[in-house]
């Protein structure tokens, strides 16, 4: 391993691969990600599902099965779903014993439509942690309001939660108490602390691509928000990961909730396309990188560095009192950012169940 992925490994930071299609694990390209890349854990979302799925690829067999069998578009597209994580699971474990549980995880989303249902979601997130019966699988649940207490619920049930669209930093102390009260509420019911790992997702080029569309054009703020937000998050987690509170919980086995930077493509090609790699760097971090931000790393672009992400904290918290001068309400951005993510998601879903039902009717056509 010699490109700008292994040496994220080299610096603290674990590269996730962003991107999930049952082509992908068959042909064995998950494998190379991890041996030639160091490449460390999986993503999906509903979008990247849509994506595979759409292409068709590897499905067709198991979905007239599952037609076969009864099942509705809706029930076939989380048999496929399960199929696909429980693969990337058995392919990733390895790493996961290697890493003593740091690492090797494949995370799969609660569907986006129950996104402001508490119940609803710790139901479908039991359901599929139980479903699939892999120790490496985290289950996405997203950090709206109704998803808070799910994360607290689902944690101290024992299962390892990627909690997904993070903008806001005030949300985001919310998420790290989820997580905690989660912990507490585990050790409290005799569990076991250390089996339990989690990530805060937090959504970046999405904050740049919003802010952007607020500003003039040319004005130096632009590119600098999605950066800056993320950098505060981290000093937000170093500030919880020092508490009193924590760090007992720490002793009695429990992993820190690691920051995760999600959406790191840019999507401005005024931007550098290693631009939310190389300025996010830091210990106990995470990035997830697009198919594209992996072919720029393994090329050589960019300027990757230890410990990036502390480099001029100060002048993080600036870029905030900036965009209040600039008349940007942070607030108005990053619940925007929230709403249309949900929304994105579910449009993906529901494009995906309706592919399927076109699916089958060729298949038995």
């Amino acid at each position: 391993m010699g490109n700008g992925i292994s040496r994220l490994n080299e610096f603290g930071q674990s590269p996730w691969y962003d991107n999930l299609s049952r082509s992908m694990l068959r042909s064995g390209g998950l494998d190379a990600l991890m041996t030639q890349d160091g490449i460390r854990g999986v993503t999906s979302n509903p979008t990247i599902f849509e994506k595979a799925m759409a292409a068709g690829e590897g499905y067709d067999e198991q979905l007239l099965r599952l037609h076969h069998a009864g099942a509705s578009p809706d029930e076939a597209f989380w048999g496929l779903v399960v199929q696909d994580i429980t693969e990337a699971a058995a392919i990733l474990h390895p790493l996961y014993e290697s890493t003593a549980g740091a690492d090797g995880f494949v995370s799969v989303e609660v569907s986006p439509r129950i996104a402001d249902d508490t119940d609803a979601t710790i139901t479908q997130a039991k359901d599929l942690f139980a479903r699939i019966g892999a120790p490496n699988v985290m289950i996405k649940i997203p950090a709206t309001l109704a998803g808070l207490p799910a994360i607290t619920e689902v944690i101290a049930a024992g299962i390892n939660v990627n909690v997904t669209l993070i903008f806001d930093l005030d949300r985001y102390d919310a998420v790290l108490d989820a997580h905690q009260h989660g912990i507490e509420r585990l050790i409290a019911s005799g569990g076991n602390p250390s089996k339990v790992a989690s990530v805060g997702s937090f959504f970046v080029s999405r904050v740049d691509t919003e802010i952007d569309k607020r500003l003039a054009p040319g004005d130096p703020l632009r590119g600098l928000p999605a950066v800056a937000n993320a950098k505060v998050a981290y000093d937000r987690f170093i500030q919880h990961s020092a508490t009193s509170e924590w760090r007992e919980f720490e002793e009695k086995g429990a992993k820190p909730q690691r920051p995760l930077w999600a959406s790191t493509s840019t999507k401005n090609p005024d931007y550098a396309p290693t631009l939310y790699v190389d300025e996010l760097i830091g210990a106990e971090t995470v990035n997830t990188l697009a198919p594209a931000s992996i072919e720029a790393l393994r090329s050589g672009i960019g300027n990757q560095r230890a410990d990036s992400i502390i480099e001029d904290i100060d002048g993080a918290y600036v870029v905030f009192e900036r965009l209040a001068a600039a008349g940007v309400s942070y607030f108005d951005v990053t619940k925007t950012l929230e709403t249309e993510g949900v929304a994105s998601f579910i449009a993906s879903y529901d494009e995906v169940i309706l592919t399927l039902e076109r699916r089958i009717k060729e298949l038995i056509s």
